[in-house]
């Protein structure tokens, strides 16, 4: 029997009495210590004020692990105060990822998020990542039931990440192959493949080098149906994924999370003087946006201009780090349903046209890089131009790169396979702490 049908049965057989199962085995779960080795990145340049103390709260976020600096086009020394492209990523330490292995190999744990994961997504437990230990999303919905069933690695409270959990993963050490290249030559997955296991995709079954998508459990309705979000560890991005019209089902691996439900629930609170708290991470945000859009270099720029005026009483304010942008979108406020933007009401968010001609909402920087390409968080549509039009073909709170500089208008029809638009010009979210 298949992987794909084997879990299809074993869904079925199980689905009423693995509730209570998982309700009356949990605190034994949580008072389990397996044996470990344990994984740490190297530390950042610098530490960002307040950084320490996000591992207290019920959502800390786990540092990007960047340590390279950048200008435009290639990597420098990190840049010092009041120098062009000072405030980036790398410059600021967060909480470093730290994972404890199980002793029988089959878990991980988080130490930062408090998140335990399957280490690998070898569906069929050969020890050999191969294109058939990829699942249909209907397959990855039914994977926590066979785990729970099974007892995987002495749990039975498993479930599909959140794409927040399972971008807490994400490791911006990595260099991504050329979208259409025939092996992964000079690239560097974007997860540490010393805890997780990993694959390029698989070019002898139809795949692309690029195809190493990661499937979480948060759907929207996109363009050509129902699409799923996930993170892509061979390119570093988040993106909506559906199957077109016409094509075999679409498959991804998948890898299953339990431990801290409260990951990825943010707490805000109004503090009274234009800033945000977001109480369940620690960071407080300008609840304001920058109101216009910026290059990369400009963007750092304009953060150096708002701590010498002390912006709201404060000049400690940076571009947040990809992780800590993500941290923010409202996956279930999708622009094109709602006609607002991605998160939460308490921001004030400009309005913006985009490549269609219609009313939309920012991309915002972070300061995360994609050596030359920076990166960002749509919080609007995730537009992508095909078949002669302009559709949200990622969906909003994808998180892609672009140039950090030149004309947006040299890409009248985006680029790639699905057209992605060219953002360069994108607006400044500020965050402290």
């Amino acid at each position: 029997m298949s992987v794909r049908s084997a879990l299809a049965a074993a869904a079925a057989l199980v689905a009423v009495s693995l509730l209570a199962a998982a309700c009356s085995n949990d605190e034994q779960n949580r008072d389990e210590t397996p044996a470990a080795t344990t994984a740490a990145a190297e530390p950042s340049a610098s530490p960002s004020p307040g950084g320490g103390e996000l591992a207290q709260q019920g959502y800390p976020i786990v540092d990007t692990g960047q340590t390279l600096c950048y200008d435009n086009a290639a990597e420098i020394a990190c840049p010092t105060t009041q120098s062009p492209f000072y405030g980036q990523d790398a410059q600021y330490q967060g909480n470093r990822p730290n994972y404890t292995v199980s002793a029988d190999q089959k878990t991980v744990h988080d130490n930062v998020a408090d998140l335990t994961w399957q280490r690998s997504p070898d569906t069929n437990g050969d020890g050999v990542l191969t294109y058939d230990d990829e699942l249909t999303l209907t397959q990855a919905e039914a994977l926590p039931a066979t785990l729970n069933a099974a007892n995987h690695g002495g749990y039975s409270d498993w479930r599909l990440p959140t794409i927040k959990e399972l971008y807490s993963l994400i490791n911006f050490t990595g260099r991504e192959p050329a979208p259409e290249a025939a092996d992964a030559t000079g690239a560097m997955p974007f997860i540490d493949t010393t805890i997780f296991g990993f694959s390029y995709g698989f070019t002898g079954d139809g795949e692309r080098i690029i195809d190493s998508q990661y499937v979480s459990s948060n759907l929207r309705d996109g363009p050509i149906g129902p699409e799923v979000f996930g993170v892509n560890f061979a390119d570093g991005r988040i993106k909506s994924y559906g199957t077109p019209p016409g094509s075999s089902e679409k498959t991804y691996f998948v890898i299953c999370v339990r431990g801290n439900p409260d990951y990825g629930k943010n707490d805000f609170q109004g503090n009274g003087d234009n800033t945000i708290t977001d109480r369940a991470t620690g960071l407080t945000w300008a609840k304001d946006d920058s109101k216009t859009g910026m290059n990369w270099e400009q963007a750092l720029a304009w953060v150096q201009e708002m701590n010498a005026k002390e912006y709201l009483g404060f000049s400690d304010w940076r571009l947040p780090n990809a992780k800590e942008l993500q941290s923010i979108v409202d996956y279930s406020r999708q622009t094109e349903a709602t006609d607002s933007a991605a998160i939460d009401r308490v921001f004030n968010v400009t309005a913006s046209q985009n490549e269609a001609g219609a009313v939309d909402y920012p991309y915002y920087w972070t300061g995360t890089t994609h050596g030359n390409e920076g990166v960002y968080v749509a919080f609007g549509s995730g537009l992508g131009y095909m078949d002669g039009e302009w559709v949200d073909v990622h969906g909003s709170g994808t998180q892609r790169s672009d140039p950090k500089q030149g004309d947006p208008a040299a890409f009248p029809t985006g680029r790639g396979p699905q057209g992605d638009a060219i953002r360069i010009n994108n607006y400044v979210r500020l965050v402290r702490g």
